[in-house]
């Protein structure tokens, strides 16, 4: 077996007297759709911030290919990571919003630029035409010049897709993608997602579509109270849950 792209051992999460994550125990495979459900409050965002150190855990281990995440390891001490090796870490995992944070005064073309050539040092020509490409892929082509506020949340979120595509990661977190937009344009965005599952990209996602989790989805996991209630293929754990705190949330979204 192949090492997991992400594994969480233990993983506690803090603020001040308030315990947001308690234990998480989890591993996500390469190429897996990995879907994290459950109620406002659960965790389930602490934790993907976690995963890019956006938020430091408070305990535990959390490896991303392989790689301690935000720490080094020396005997049994954990040594945090300077803030550059952090950045340099970041680099690989691709992070999609609820709000799509875009620069209102950029265009698509170069909202999606933007990083390649500030942090990896692209050529501005190269990264403008694999700019093109991804807005292209996400069925933005003809929006390249516009500007966000000229674009519909739908297709704004389309364009914070393409920008994470840009860093070429070999992981995608997103957190609620879909959870901003007018129900219209929610589809738009999951069949961009849809096209990044069939490519074989390695996602985790939190969401409230339940749809989706179990069209594409390869595991789920249902959190609350910062712990892992219940896991398994998406489709047994909708249709036939066996914890009843599982039944009770689905009962009221399904």
């Amino acid at each position: 077996m192949s090492e997991p792209m992400v594994r969480a051992e233990q993983v506690h999460k803090s603020f001040g007297p308030v315990k947001v994550l308690r234990g998480i125990d989890l591993e996500v495979r390469r190429g897996e759709v990995f879907c994290l459900v459950g109620p406002s409050g659960s965790g389930k965002s602490t934790f993907l911030r976690c995963i890019n150190h956006l938020e430091q855990i408070s305990a535990g281990r959390l490896w991303v290919d392989g790689r301690l995440v935000g720490y080094r390891q020396k005997g049994r001490k954990l040594y945090e990571m300077k803030e550059r090796e952090v950045a340099a870490q970041r680099r690989d995992i691709g992070m999609v919003f609820q709000r799509f944070n875009l620069f209102p005064h950029m265009t698509a073309v170069e909202n999606v630029m933007e990083a390649p050539v500030q942090v990896k040092g692209v050529p501005r020509a190269r990264a403008r035409e694999r700019a093109v490409e991804l807005l292209e892929r996400v069925g933005l082509g003809d929006k390249i010049r516009a500007y966000p506020a000229q674009l519909s949340g739908g297709q704004q979120q389309r364009v914070a897709i393409a920008r994470a595509l840009a860093m070429d990661p070999k992981l995608m977190l997103f957190d609620e993608p879909t959870s901003a937009l007018d129900p219209e344009l929610v589809g738009e965005v999951l069949d961009v997602m849809r096209q990044l599952a069939e490519e074989g990209m390695t996602m985790i996602v939190v969401t409230h579509e339940m749809g989706f989790a179990r069209e594409v989805g390869d595991s789920l996991v249902f959190m609350d109270g910062g712990v892992v209630v219940e896991a398994g293929h998406p489709r047994e754990v909708l249709t036939d849950p066996r914890h009843e705190r599982t039944r009770a949330f689905l009962s009221k979204v399904l």
